[in-house]
């Protein structure tokens, strides 16, 4: 460890008990997984929305619900205590979501797309942001039954990433621009 810097105990950091995330006021974020292929992914997205305290999780098509065994591995026990909830079909998950008042954008490559960093949500609106399939993204489907898209620009060979990865970064920009839930 570095010299003058010192582990602090789980107590010291504030932690909030799963029984008190229920009640907590959330970032007006959710994500909605569309067709969602791992398991393993579905869980990490459950652990970021715990860490940032979103409002839930749409799982779509496919996507694994609780409690399969690969979103408890990986999860570690946000699956518990953050909202979700399961569609058939992913647009009418987004229908439900604007009829709600959430403005709805996917996590696209698109040629109308808005970088990542340029998205600025405001304190008062409530969000939801599509991430797709891991190989296919977001249909065409999708991406006409939304608001608008969000990029992640991106510099590699690969041109993508993690579902998961995409996921923080997505709540990062989210907390970036709105603060932490309850401020």
């Amino acid at each position: 460890m570095a010299e003058g810097h010192r582990a602090t105990s789980m107590d010291a950091l504030g932690r909030i008990e799963p029984h008190e995330f229920v009640a907590a006021e959330k970032l007006p974020l959710r994500f909605v997984l569309d067709q969602i292929r791992s398991g393993l992914n579905v869980g990490s997205v459950f652990r970021t929305a715990d860490a940032f305290r979103l409002e839930g999780i749409d799982l779509c098509g496919y996507t694994a619900r609780p409690p399969h065994r690969d979103i408890l591995k990986t999860a570690l026990g946000a699956a518990d205590h953050v909202s979700w909830s399961g569609h058939e079909h992913t647009v009418e998950a987004i229908r439900q979501l604007k009829e709600e008042g959430v403005r709805v954008f996917a996590l696209e490559q698109a040629s109308n797309a808005m970088a990542l960093e340029q998205w600025t949500p405001l304190k008062g609106e409530r969000w939801a942001v599509v991430l797709g399939n891991e190989a296919r993204g977001c249909t065409e489907e999708v991406l006409g039954a939304v608001d608008g898209v969000l990029e992640i620009p991106q510099f590699g060979v690969k041109h993508s990433l993690n579902v998961s990865v995409a996921a923080g970064m997505v709540c990062w920009q989210a907390f970036r621009s709105m603060g932490p839930p309850g401020d």
